[in-house]
């Protein structure tokens, strides 16, 4: 179990462990329900507005007893983010996310937040489809939500290709002329790419209506450097081999990751993109929590939207 305030956080390490990704998921999810009441995320409860007729799959918990009494139906209270949303999982798949200090590398972090967020997002009756890339889409999954959809997307992740090369440029642009619907996209890379470039692809969905969340991953090593002895290193992309004494290169290496991180920040200020960084070690109920945030934010937009057009 790891910290963030919360005593059920799981420790990727050992989440990694399960063997199904649709355990994993569900084990996040539970585990940051159940921990709700005392993390940083407390206080996202939602107004009770009206009742709908009970459908399996309802929590049971929310059955109002006291009309069933009265009508002999079941009847379960709805809230005011019981919104359907549409929702697109862009899961990099390239070679460099391969790479991995800790037991598991960031493709193996990748796949179980993607399969988090389409647990979670099922669990709320949104609608959540995949695409996988890695210079090109290599899975597409439009967003449904369905009985036996979520098993689709769960073996899509579990069969997830190990990519041949890195280019965001490419595969984005593919993705935009695919969507054709507005709705939410969650981009999970390691944002190995010209930042100019990243930038100008995120404007394409953003003008085009979409909201955009943004998963920045990083493994230990790579936001420090934290190597004792000079060793050989292998670019992932190219193959290329460059002896490397990590205390001489620290401080530059350190100077350059920091301006690219902070130019992937400034475009994302810029674009209003939700951009979250994690480290590989980091528990994932810290980014289900971030993206809850940015959930409810969209539900909150639709709802003044609707409003709005009423009047």
């Amino acid at each position: 179990m790891a910290g963030s305030g919360a005593a059920t956080w799981i420790d990727p390490v050992a989440l990694m462990q399960i063997r199904s990704l649709e355990l994993r998921a569900k084990a996040v999810v539970e585990g940051f329900f159940s921990g709700l009441h005392r993390s940083p995320y407390h206080g996202f409860s939602v107004e009770f507005t009206e009742y709908r007729q009970y459908v399996p799959g309802d929590d049971p918990r929310y059955l109002d007893w006291r009309l069933y009494a009265r009508s002999d139906r079941y009847y379960v209270k709805r809230f005011e983010d019981e919104t359907n949303l549409r929702v697109q999982l862009l899961l990099d798949t390239s070679r460099s996310m391969q790479y991995g200090s800790l037991p598991h590398t960031k493709a193996d972090y990748a796949r179980t937040l993607s399969a988090t967020l389409g647990y979670f997002l099922n669990t709320q009756r949104d609608a959540v489809g995949l695409m996988t890339f890695d210079d090109r889409i290599e899975e597409m999954i439009p967003p449904r939500y369905r009985p036996g959809h979520m098993r689709r997307i769960m073996l899509a992740l579990e069969q997830a290709s190990e990519g041949t090369a890195t280019d965001l440029v490419a595969p984005l642009d593919q993705i935009a002329g695919q969507l054709r619907k507005r709705g939410m996209l969650v981009l999970i890379s390691d944002l190995l790419a010209p930042v100019d470039e990243l930038e100008t692809r995120l404007g394409y969905f953003r003008v085009r209506g979409h909201e955009v969340v943004l998963f920045h991953l990083l493994d230990p090593a790579e936001a420090t450097l934290d190597f004792e002895q000079p060793a050989l290193f292998v670019d992932a992309e190219s193959g290329r081999e460059l002896y490397v004494d990590p205390k001489a290169a620290r401080a530059r290496y350190l100077e350059r990751l920091e301006k690219h991180l902070q130019a992937v920040q400034t475009s994302c200020d810029r674009l209003g993109v939700d951009l979250y960084r994690l480290r590989t070690d980091t528990p994932l109920e810290n980014a289900l929590g971030d993206f809850l945030r940015s959930r409810q934010r969209m539900i909150a937009s639709q709802r003044a939207q609707r409003v709005r057009q009423r009047r």
